[in-house]
């Protein structure tokens, strides 16, 4: 027996199949971590600080991120960009740009090495509350969405982000739409979030080279008509540290150009913020 094909929401544009949100996570550590992986792949002994790796990162901030705005803009397309509050503290500049080209601010977690699954839940709490204040400070915008570092939660997480007033959640893996969810401080959407099309597994765990990225995508939209009997979101995700360097931005600019050509008219192209808000009832 077929499965009946979901009702989508009022705003859903007619004759569009597949919503492909694009998203820009913007990454930072506090001064005595690091990422757990650089591009030197050399693991150090527990306790060493590793200053490639730091360095790599940071580049997100003080180059990837400028490069990765100037290709939305001349794309005409706008994402939403994933902050950590450590980042977004000490870089008032740039998260006023973002937010002034007409960006939206989602949080992402204070520090990238703070794993909401392994805090308990008064850290968690106090964690998330400073990165919401931290990106509204230097943003103007008071962020609606999270996406946790390592898209990693707690069992407490949601109901943590409902109790914050935040709408929606984006770290669901399990359903091809958004829904609504309910907690014991009210609902909050959760929101799809897909990984084929994300230059982190692609390029940093598995190594392919930047053309592929935008060649997965086009397998995806070539092949989308024969299989399009339920509606789904895709997303289309960097990392300012990895794919805001050149060989990355241009990977980013060919699958804008794909996600935008006339052949591919089945594509509503939104961002996880306006999707959840034709979820949130």
């Amino acid at each position: 027996m077929r499965r009946p094909a979901p009702t989508l929401p009022g705003g859903w544009p007619a004759g569009k199949s597949l919503a492909v949100s694009v998203s820009v996570m913007l990454e930072g550590w506090t001064d005595d971590a690091a990422p757990g992986v650089g591009p030197m792949g050399n693991v150090l002994k527990p306790g060493v600080l590793d200053l490639q790796a730091r360095s790599w990162a940071e580049y997100g901030a003080r180059e990837g991120a400028w490069r990765l705005l100037d290709v939305l803009d001349s794309a005409g397309v706008k994402a939403v960009f994933y902050v950590s509050g450590i980042l977004a503290e000490r870089n008032h500049a740039l998260m006023q740009a973002i937010s002034l080209a007409g960006h939206v601010v989602a949080a992402h977690g204070w520090s990238q090495h703070i794993i909401p699954a392994t805090q308990s839940i008064e850290d968690e709490r106090t964690d998330l509350l400073r990165c919401i204040q931290a990106l509204h400070a230097s943003s103007g915008q008071r962020p609606r969405g999270w996406l946790s570092p390592r898209c990693t939660p707690s069992a407490h997480t949601t109901a943590l982000l409902a109790e914050a007033g935040m709408g929606w959640h984006c770290e669901f893996f399990d359903e091809d739409l958004p829904r609504l969810i309910t907690t014991p401080h009210g609902g909050i959407v959760a929101v799809p979030f897909t990984m084929e099309v994300n230059d982190f597994p692609h390029a940093v765990r598995y190594g392919n080279d930047p053309a592929s990225f935008s060649a997965i995508l086009g397998e995806i939209l070539t092949g989308w008509p024969s299989i399009a009997t339920r509606p789904a979101c895709l997303d289309v995700t960097v990392h300012a540290h990895v794919y805001g360097r050149p060989f990355g931005a241009l990977a980013l600019r060919a699958a804008l150009d794909l996600l935008k050509a006339p052949q591919h008219d089945f594509v509503h192209l939104t961002d996880h913020d306006t999707l959840a808000a034709l979820y949130a009832g």
